[in-house]
């Protein structure tokens, strides 16, 4: 039962107060606001002499106030390097726009420590636009500064991972390249390797190598994806190219037996395919030359450049990716090389190229049409010509490229491998 005489409005005389409380808390003074605010303030003339200071910024810098004001300048609070940077471009700034913001400084605390702060000083004019004082607000950075050297510790071991990251992958890219082509009595020979990022290693691959006294196999490819699992890929691919040859001339079982190892090895989540195209050189003793059988799966056409000076591809057509069906089709071509013409192989990364902004791809037509422009030509002539081409093309090789060219030289004696130009650290020219 109420008895009328306040029940259930105890809580109105305390809840009644708390807005008068809130109240005085609202009501410090412009001097206590100013005196303790969360940064440092302080007012120096123009010649930079301090006038007033507040307490927080006496607090960061442990003086008093008398030790400052009418004492010292602001210039003195700062280092060497900030009083020399305060004189030559932040006074005559200040002068010349009115207000500076966020300028990073160090000031010099009383016990000779360092306070690092940032600055904003604003020039304080009377009615007639003459400059009366300088006004200036101070922010701890210490935090900021202990952020800022995290990040850049961060940064620097983050950079030294990546050169190790690439060193790695150079190296691991060397081992997956011959260091030098094989000298064949007859030929011109020269090969390079373009890396589109040093970041990562590569699927593409070449090799020339002896299978007899009269007989070379050649073989150059691109291993789908890049990185540690490409890379197992092409070692598997390049050791077993080399043995099935050994057993086994003839290039399209070459391919064969590789499409049984890659498919063999199949699984969802680590796709192991290729494109590859494999010859088989030996010399035509009657009439000079080579006598070449290609075999492709699924590779880009070799490109003939001929002594007469045409360019054409061989076209190897119905020829089947290396790794993805249990028997892949393998398409195959034969030619003959005289004197005076030279074979192009190469792997996508040249002809899918970038040549503009809006994506337009190099393509066939044109590889074709440089080929034309080269013919007839040196195996030697052709290599530099596309390495100073896939340089030129710069950011829009996205993928790396491979390319290997062989020519029967028109004068006999001047015959014989360039291995050493085949030996060029990859991407380097």
């Amino acid at each position: 039962m109420r008895d009328g005489t306040g029940d259930g409005r105890e809580g109105e005389p305390e809840a009644a107060g708390e807005p008068a409380l809130f109240s005085a808390l609202l009501e410090d003074s412009a001097e206590d606001l100013y005196e303790n605010a969360p940064c440092g303030y302080l007012s120096t003339l123009l010649d930079g002499q301090i006038a007033k200071v507040n307490r927080t910024l006496l607090d960061w810098l442990g003086y008093r106030r008398e030790d400052l004001v009418g004492r010292m300048r602001f210039a003195d609070l700062l280092t060497v390097g900030g009083q020399l940077y305060h004189e030559t471009h932040f006074a005559p700034l200040l002068r010349m726009q009115g207000e500076l913001s966020g300028i990073a400084l160090e000031l010099k605390t009383a016990d000779g420590s360092r306070l690092p702060v940032l600055v904003t000083s604003v020039l304080k004019t009377g009615s007639d636009g003459e400059p009366l004082l300088i006004r200036t607000t101070v922010f701890d950075a210490r935090d900021r500064r202990a952020y800022e050297r995290e990040l850049l510790r961060a940064r620097q071991e983050a950079d030294r991972e990546r050169e190790r990251l690439q060193r790695l992958a150079t190296t691991l890219q060397r081992t997956l390249l011959p260091p030098v082509l094989e000298d064949v009595p007859g030929l011109d020979v020269a090969a390079y390797y373009h890396i589109a990022s040093v970041d990562e290693v590569g699927g593409d691959f070449y090799d020339l190598f002896p299978l007899s006294a009269d007989a070379w196999g050649l073989f150059l490819g691109d291993v789908c994806g890049k990185g540690a699992a490409a890379a197992a890929v092409t070692s598997l691919t390049r050791y077993t190219l080399r043995a099935a040859a050994v057993y086994d001339r003839d290039p399209a079982a070459v391919l064969g037996n590789l499409n049984t190892v890659l498919n063999q090895d199949q699984n969802s989540a680590d796709p192991r395919f290729c494109t590859v195209v494999f010859g088989l050189l030996t010399p035509d003793a009657a009439a000079g030359g080579f006598h070449i059988t290609l075999a492709s799966g699924g590779h880009p056409p070799a490109v003939l450049m001929g002594a007469d000076g045409s360019a054409r591809y061989l076209p190897t057509p119905g020829g089947q990716l290396i790794g993805v069906l249990p028997d892949a089709h393998i398409a195959t071509t034969t030619l003959r090389l005289g004197p005076g013409d030279t074979l192009l192989l190469y792997t996508d990364g040249l002809t899918e190229a970038r040549t503009d902004r809006s994506g337009g791809r190099y393509g066939d037509d044109a590889l074709l049409d440089f080929a034309r422009a080269l013919a007839p030509t040196t195996a030697s002539a052709t290599v530099e010509a596309l390495s100073d081409l896939l340089t030129a093309l710069g950011g829009g090789v996205d993928d790396d490229t491979a390319v290997l060219a062989i020519t029967v030289p028109r004068d006999p004696v001047a015959g014989g491998g360039t291995a050493g130009r085949a030996g060029r650290t990859p991407g380097a020219r």
